[in-house]
């Protein structure tokens, strides 16, 4: 199951109507969850986090941590943990709505869990093909 928590109180509008397409997305990709936090924290707790954990000094709209044992049958077991400052940043910068740009970040690391990844231009056409598509089944 999914599981949403915010550090500051923040809470986005839908959240059950969101888990329950984010379980879909997961399933159609053929995959299981057995237990994923989404954590929505500000842009200095994020950028915190990615100095501690991954050693990078910038802003990030998410950070994506699979806790599984890397065996590719097994659920989904992890934590997103995603800035709600970036995800108004770039809804605003793209010309979205921030409820858009929060699916598509949701989507985005749930994808990484899912084995895409972008690092290279046909891995980002990739996660932006499989990103559309779950999108597209929104409720």
């Amino acid at each position: 199951m999914i599981y949403f928590f915010s550090s500051f109180g923040w809470r986005a509008r839908g959240l059950r109507k969101r888990r329950a397409w984010l379980e879909d997305c997961v399933r159609q990709h053929g995959q299981g969850i057995e237990n994923i936090g989404i954590v929505f924290l500000t842009d200095d707790d994020l950028l915190e986090m990615n100095r501690k954990h991954l050693n990078h000094d910038e802003y990030t709209d998410i950070i994506t941590f699979d806790m599984r044992e890397r065996i590719p049958e097994d659920p989904l077991k992890g934590e997103l943990y995603i800035s709600v400052d970036r995800v108004k940043e770039n809804a605003k910068l793209n010309g979205l709505r921030m409820d858009e740009e929060l699916d598509r970040v949701m989507v985005h690391g749930l994808l990484h869990m899912l084995g895409f990844n972008d690092k290279t231009e046909m891995d980002r056409m990739a996660m932006r093909r499989a990103e559309e598509l779950c999108l597209d089944a929104r409720p």
